[in-house]
């Protein structure tokens, strides 16, 4: 039966890495989930994609298709399964096996469901079985899928009967596109046929106006045709003649100027020259009309064209010359006909199907065919629908549990059970890493995933020899970072157990525990005295090498030239003088090194008694900044910018202390009872005398001080007389 909410009904919240969450287990929480104050969700969207759960069921859920999840989605999935299941606890199963006792007969939607579950099973042969599985859904959805009308409103090509349907479903996809029906194939559907046979009739209407603007017949295109390539050379030489009527002055200069006839008549002249086609067509003389038969020779084939294609059929009969009237007259014939051509549709995928297909198509029975055709398709949805919804209420059973374990609580991360949002474990110098999340634009993710605080490790990941690539980002939460570096390699494994290649290509240092912030100032110093002494050594050796370099044609140049008479060769050249300023700065710097920790050791000396104390609060005013910072980053450590950064909105403080970070990320460790042999066949061989050397000198540094060598460097209290006087003042007086 229905659960319904009551007053007297209390939530129950649980904490699990100092998050209170609210506790969902049985249907009555399902039941009353619409009254808990959304500010207590711990999400309030997820993607659709990329998650470790069935993407289908995510998809069924999403009702919007915007590919999120969102609050009112998850309520809708709960209001919808209380119509169908008798029991909100099903939902709790996480199976998928729906028996036909569980679903209600006395709601529509139950009895839907009861009567569509029944015709699966049916079509399946077993129609005396009283569960419907996922497989039996999947299988008869495929069954229905490979079938020519499957539903969906979608029309392939081999789902015509006749090859004159299968030509014009072909070419509507050439024009407009394909849809994918259910199983895959193209074919197009009620929008994609409508827009094809609009475009096909708007340019069947065009060519049926031809026929008006057609002034010279089956002619006209020709005539029309000869007249456009000589249009602009006609109408030129009229205006020239207007011009020479004008003004006779320049009448000469219309011809060509004196600078053109000159080149000509040094140049070897040929009719397809463009300096010849750029002539007038004929002499130019006031109101001379245009001699057809003495032209510029450039234009002699195309002008011979024109008067065959549209002279003679306008004039009826060929004519040595055209006035400018007549001209007029030839040009006023074929307006129409111009303004048909410029109204031309502008879709050439039409055009070129060409004109005696685009008017069988026009006024053919195709249409109505396949209109048919997908109206026959689209009665059979309501066969299909319901077996969706069937799909639906399975799905819902297996996996809605899941989402809301990793969508209104985390118990699934914070119960170290994996959350839909992990999708494998990094394996890398030591250590697993299980908080590990996909990644589609890295430059975008970190951006936001940086305010996590945590120490980030982007891995690019390949599988089957780059086949497969997939980028994450890993969590490293315990351990030490000394040998984790961009170019490290690891091995990802995925959910499925599938194994991946993975590369560190970039790096979000966060610190992952005050034990290592308090070491990382002196690593951080060593690491600086290292690069020192390599970049000084490699100076070093890069000026040797230039000495050598510029040495040896020296040498055999001493040996060729002829020493001067009276030369002593034994005799050394003048050694080099020293730069005493050189000398003075390291002579300073190094005064001062010594000064500053001579005053510390000073200090420390001088505590007497307190001695411990000072070396304790020197090392923490060298690590106490560090460690400080790493407190503060530590505690405010969260996966709240990681998820946001992969499209989720978390809603709350979803934090990752330190005991819970240890556990996301395993340490190797020897396992239990393991016997541990200490022999090492490659041990280095210790050598005794660098003990004794460091005895030794501490031993000299002792007596020089009992001897007072340093008395001059030290305050009282530091030295040998002032720190036993300082002992002897603190005893108690009897």
């Amino acid at each position: 039966m229905t659960l319904h909410s009551t007053p007297k009904q209390t939530w129950t919240f649980h904490r699990a890495g100092t998050v209170d969450q609210v506790v969902i287990a049985d249907g009555r929480d399902l039941d009353r989930l619409a009254s808990l104050d959304m500010k207590l969700w711990m999400a309030l969207a997820c993607p659709t994609h990329g998650l470790e759960i069935d993407q289908r069921t995510l998809e069924l859920i999403d009702t919007d298709g915007d590919g999120r999840i969102r609050p009112p989605e998850i309520l809708g999935a709960i209001d919808w399964a209380r119509h169908v299941f008798r029991d909100l606890d099903d939902m709790f199963k996480s199976d998928d096996a729906v028996s036909f006792e569980s679903i209600r007969a006395d709601t529509p939607s139950g009895r839907e469901m009861q009567a569509a579950a029944t015709r699966v099973m049916a079509e399946l042969g077993r129609s005396d079985a009283r569960e419907i599985r996922l497989a039996d859904v999947v299988e008869i959805q495929q069954t229905l899928s490979e079938r020519s009308l499957n539903g969906d409103g979608v029309i392939p090509c081999d789902s015509a009967e006749d090859e004159r349907t299968r030509a014009v479903i072909a070419d509507a996809m050439a024009v407009v596109g394909s849809t994918p029906d259910r199983s895959g194939k193209p074919g197009i559907d009620r929008g994609r046929l409508d827009e094809f046979f609009d475009r096909v009739r708007a340019y069947a209407a065009w060519l049926e106006k031809e026929a008006a603007a057609r002034t010279l017949g089956d002619e006209t295109p020709r005539a029309a045709q000869a007249l456009s390539l000589v249009r602009a050379k006609i109408d030129d030489y009229f205006v020239r003649c207007r011009l020479a009527a004008f003004d006779g002055r320049i009448a000469s200069s219309l011809n060509g100027t004196d600078e053109q006839i000159a080149e000509f008549a040094g140049s070897v002249l040929a009719p397809e020259d463009n300096r010849v086609a750029a002539l007038p067509l004929a002499h130019v003389n006031a109101g001379s009309p245009l001699p057809l038969g003495a032209i510029n020779p450039a234009w002699t084939e195309r002008i011979g064209a024109f008067v065959e294609a549209t002279v003679k059929p306008i004039f009826a009969g060929p004519r040595s010359e055209l006035s400018e009237q007549e001209w007029a007259a030839v040009t006023e014939r074929f307006v129409r006909y111009d303004e048909w051509l410029a109204s031309r549709p502008a879709d050439d995928a039409i055009g070129s199907l060409g004109r005696d297909r685009i008017a069988a198509l026009a006024h053919g029975s195709d249409y109505a065919a396949i209109s048919d055709l997908i109206d026959r398709d689209l009665a059979l949805a309501a066969v299909i629908g319901p077996i969706q919804a069937v799909e639906k209420m399975i799905r819902l059973r297996r996996d809605f549990a899941t989402l809301l374990r990793n969508f209104v609580n985390f118990s699934d991360f914070y119960g170290k059970r994996g959350s839909m949002f992990q999708v494998g474990t990094l394996y890398i110098d030591g250590r697993s890493c299980e908080l590990c999340l996909p990644v589609q634009d890295v430059a975008k993710h970190v951006t936001l995933a940086t305010l996590s605080n945590t120490y980030l490790l982007y891995c690019e990941c390949t599988r089957n020899k780059d086949t497969k690539k997939r980028t994450i980002v890993a969590a490293v939460t315990a351990g030490d970072v000394d040998n984790l570096m961009v170019g490290r390699n690891g091995v990802f494994y995925d959910r499925r157990g599938d194994d991946w290649d993975a590369t560190v290509t970039k790096i979000v240092e966060n610190p992952i525990s005050v034990r290592q912030a308090f070491w990382a100032p002196y690593k951080r110093f060593v690491r600086f005295v290292q690069e020192q002494l390599s970049k000084r050594a490699a100076a070093s050796d890069a000026e040797a090498t230039k000495h050598i370099g510029d040495g040896v044609p020296g040498i055999g140049s001493a040996i060729d030239a002829k020493a001067p008479m009276g030369a002593d060769a034994s005799t050394p050249a003048n050694p080099k003088k020293i730069d005493v300023g050189t000398v003075a700065a390291i002579g300073v710097a190094v005064g001062g090194i010594a000064t500053f920790f001579s005053s510390i050791i000073a200090t420390v000396l001088g505590l007497g008694m307190w001695m411990p104390l000072g070396v304790v609060a020197l090392a923490l005013a060298i690590s106490g900044p560090s460690m400080f910072i790493a407190y503060l980053k530590l505690h405010q450590r969260n996966i709240g910018p990681l998820l946001d950064a992969s499209g989720w909105a978390v809603n709350a403080f979803a934090r990752v202390n330190v005991p819970f970070g240890s556990a996301l990320t395993s340490v190797a460790t020897l396992p239990p009872g393991a016997v541990r042999t200490l022999k090492d066949p490659f041990a280095e061989k210790r050598t005794p005398w660098k003990t004794y050397l460091l005895l030794a000198i501490l031993l000299a540094l002792l007596v020089a001080w009992m001897f007072g060598k340093f008395d001059g460097l030290l305050p009282d209290r530091g030295r040998p007389d002032g720190l036993f006087r300082g002992f002897s003042s603190a005893a108690p007086t009897p």
